[in-house]
């Protein structure tokens, strides 16, 4: 057994953790925090999506000890500490960017990666970050759509495909 001690959407964290222990279980099992979801345990999905040190990793291919001494972001952390939706969240919502919702937090914490980094991509830009990231329910549309008006972009002209 390992100590580890991080920060999580801004308050410290800390637990005991095997060493083969994933961020993925840590974050769900010790810490509480369910909406890092775990969907395919092989880096395919996506919807373990979180943000260590400001970058988005698939905290199911990371181990907690990894993240010894990180700053984590995860879904929990996104909106406002009085539940009001950042601006992606509010995007997937007006533009019915998620369906079963299984996908959505993986999405989200993409999509703010994406925009860190690129803050007014292109349709193409956004499929292509999104890559990494599968949804079993919506056929990307309305997801691309969403993160692209989070962006502040006019998303009318995007072609339904």
């Amino acid at each position: 057994m390992a100590k580890v001690s991080m920060t999580v959407n801004g308050k410290p964290a800390s637990g005991e953790v095997e060493g083969r222990t994933l961020l993925s279980s840590f974050l769900r099992e010790d810490l509480g925090l369910t909406g890092t979801h775990v969907g395919c345990d092989t880096s395919q999905c996506g919807a373990c999506v979180v943000h260590v040190n400001g970058k988005a990793v698939k905290s199911c291919t990371m181990l907690a000890a990894e993240a010894d001494g990180a700053e984590v972001s995860t879904i929990e952390g996104q909106a406002a500490p009085d539940g009001t939706l950042n601006a992606i969240q509010q995007a997937f919502q007006d533009h019915h960017g998620l369906q079963c919702g299984f996908c959505t937090p993986g999405m989200v914490m993409s999509a703010a990666a994406l925009l860190k980094d690129n803050p007014k991509p292109t349709e193409g830009e956004v499929r292509a970050y999104l890559e990494g990231n599968i949804c079993r329910c919506t056929g990307y549309h309305n997801i691309v759509k969403a993160i692209m008006a989070a962006s502040g972009q006019d998303v009318s002209a995007i072609a339904a495909e």
